[in-house]
């Protein structure tokens, strides 16, 4: 298993192993994990590469498992790209109670569906998504061990040097999305204390790579010398590979009750200067509008980090990386963050 990192990474294989590359403790958390393994709304994101580093970390570790990933999988290729990790593919809408209680009831569960973007014009479906459908597989799944994501949108903005919101304090979400994920939250709560169920809520903030995330936003905005938003001015973020093996890992650690954990990467983020750092790399000048505002919003991944250990990827080469990968014109997700909201919505 390769432990050294690239200085480019060149292609998407190149990034979907290191995205998927699974730690030591996680081979050894495999190796050791009793059951069969399922990903709900394995398609978005974080899915495919997080399903991958599980099903390598079972073939390192000489272990056995059934692993399914379950999607309405909309696009013609993504099923087969899941299927092409050794993963096996059902394909339905969670939403739809019959085909949940379709699905098999294993022992190891990863909560990913959900919505964001857009949610603004659908709070309906946003509610239903977030909230409904969590009680739902609450239910369905309450003899299994599940971690679910979350976000560090249900704490407020708080100041920067405050260091970020910490899992025990008093979750304050802004705007209907945030609320709808608290929502989600207190159904995994709900479902952990009534049935005993061992839960780990992950409030994740913000995973990043080279296609998507808010280094992407800010790089492109520099880019194409557009004006980069400083009113939301700090951020946090965490290289995805680093977040699939800390989310693997909570797995390890989910209890009843539902147990929280903030992860992101280690520094509080300033906008303005990463956005001169891709400027450096580009030869292009950034521009700016607004002012930052005093207070952002910051988690504080203290906890897991003295449960895992801290990010082994910097942000900084993952600035790098971003840069060269969008010098080279390579494929992008299209998916912006919308992290300069303030007002909850996105």
């Amino acid at each position: 298993m390769m432990n050294k990192y690239p200085e480019k990474i060149t292609n998407t294989e190149e990034l979907e192993e290191l995205l998927s590359r699974p730690s030591k403790e996680v081979i050894e958390l495999l190796k050791h994990l009793d059951g069969d393994i399922i990903f709900l709304g394995i398609a978005g994101k974080i899915g495919p590469s997080l399903a991958s580093m599980v099903k390598r970390a079972c073939d390192l570790a000489g272990v056995k498992k059934r692993i399914y990933g379950v999607s309405r999988f909309r696009e013609a290729d993504e099923q087969q790209h899941i299927e092409n990790l050794g993963i096996e593919t059902i394909k339905g809408d969670l939403l739809d109670r019959n085909f949940l209680e379709f699905l098999p009831r294993v022992k190891n569960v990863f909560f990913l569906a959900g919505m964001k973007f857009g949610s603004e014009n659908n709070l309906s479906l946003t509610w239903a998504m977030n909230a409904l459908l969590p009680a739902m597989v609450a239910d369905h799944f309450k003899d299994s061990r599940i971690v679910a994501y979350s976000t560090g949108c249900v704490y407020p903005l708080v100041p920067q040097e405050s260091g970020g919101s910490l899992e025990t304090d008093t979750p304050l979400p802004i705007g209907e999305y945030a609320q709808s994920c608290l929502g989600r939250e207190r159904m995994f709560e709900y479902g952990s204390t009534r049935y005993g169920t061992s839960t780990a809520i992950i409030r994740l903030n913000y995973a990043v790579e080279p296609r998507y995330g808010v280094l992407v936003d800010i790089a492109q905005k520099v880019k194409n010398n557009q004006p980069v938003d400083l009113t939301m001015g700090y951020f946090n973020a965490i290289w995805q590979g680093d977040a699939n093996n800390a989310v693997v890992r909570a797995l390890g650690h989910a209890t009843s009750p539902a147990w929280v954990l903030n992860i992101t990467g280690e520094e509080i983020l300033s906008v303005k200067a990463v956005a001169q750092a891709f400027g450096m790399i580009f030869g292009k000048t950034p521009q700016f509008t607004g002012h930052e505002a005093p207070t952002a919003l910051l988690s504080n991944s203290g906890k897991a980090f003295a449960l895992f250990g801290k990010p082994k990827v910097q942000i900084e080469q993952v600035i790098k990386w971003t840069a060269h990968w969008m010098q080279e014109d390579h494929k992008l997700l299209g998916k912006p963050t919308h992290f300069e909201v303030r007002d909850g919505k996105y």
